[in-house]
């Protein structure tokens, strides 16, 4: 069965961090419909003032969140000790669980350029407090299948022709693809009929389902209704976008900044270790 569009996001502009100017898909408004999803942000200039501040020491506890970067550098650091960049391509994929505190500060490239997209992805209650974990993903390292009629998809998480991604054992079973379809094509995606599943388009503009005649442009995007697989056409245009779906938690949903819990008290809890210094729980 084919997946019908459900509804189209076209997000909004606002800052966050230090001053970090982005364009917020969508965010805790849309809580429960893109569960176990919470939050997907893009962000880009070629203007340094609109990003350069960043992100600045903050903690989370509760989420994963999920760095693919398409143009730039980012440095971070963390409670754990670790620290690094992420370029071009690459992806940090971060399980904050029992509490970690980190920073991710954008550089740009030689052009002053930065590009790429934040993907917050819930817990649940039964893994909300687990070892925190980081997973440093190299562009080298996320393979690409190519398809036919010159359709390409690189696989972050999920598989895709038996071919599997680089990030693997994530509770909420997702699938995180980067895909590319020239103009005049057709492509017939499988999907786990039960999972929610939503595009982001960022290139060109693609025509999402057999019963929707409407163009999708970039900036926007797409929560699909159940099925089993996703039509996607493209007609003048190339087009390029996320495709991202995860098994739903269907828990209540507490969420106040970058802590998300299921109750009231426990983020009153968290808000109040941190303050008092006891929020970190890892060795």
């Amino acid at each position: 069965m084919v997946r019908k569009i459900k509804k189209i996001y076209q997000g909004r502009q606002t800052v966050d961090g230090a001053g970090v100017s982005l364009n917020r898909i969508f965010s805790n408004s849309q809580v429960p419909e893109f569960d176990p999803f919470l939050l997907l942000d893009a962000f880009g200039s070629d203007d340094r003032s609109k990003y350069i501040k960043g992100f600045p020491w903050h903690p989370h506890r509760g989420i994963e969140t999920i760095t693919y970067l398409m143009e730039g550098s980012v440095e971070h650091g963390d409670s754990m000790g670790n620290k690094g960049v992420i370029h071009s391509g690459d992806v940090q994929w971060m399980t904050a669980g029992s509490g970690i505190i980190h920073q991710e500060m954008p550089k740009g490239d030689k052009n002053d350029r930065m590009f790429g997209f934040q993907l917050w992805a819930n817990l649940p209650a039964s893994h909300k407090m687990m070892q925190p974990r980081y997973r440093d993903i190299k562009s080298a390292d996320i393979p690409e299948v190519a398809m036919n009629d010159g359709v390409k998809i690189k696989i972050i998480s999920g598989s895709v022709n038996g071919i599997k991604g680089p990030v693997q054992d994530i509770i909420t079973d997702p699938e995180y693809l980067d895909i590319s379809i020239p103009a005049n094509t057709s492509y017939l995606h499988k999907t786990k009929i039960a999972h929610t599943c939503f595009a982001f388009l960022f290139e060109g503009a693609a025509l999402f389902s057999d019963n929707d005649s409407k163009l999708v442009n970039a900036g926007a995007a797409v929560l699909f209704e159940e099925g089993d697989e996703i039509n996607i056409s493209t007609k003048d245009k190339s087009a390029r976008f996320l495709l991202i779906s995860g098994k739903p938690i269907g828990e209540p949903v507490a969420w106040y900044g970058p802590i998300v819990m299921n109750t009231k008290e426990e983020l009153e809890l968290a808000f109040k270790e941190y303050e008092e210094g006891t929020f970190v729980k890892h060795k």
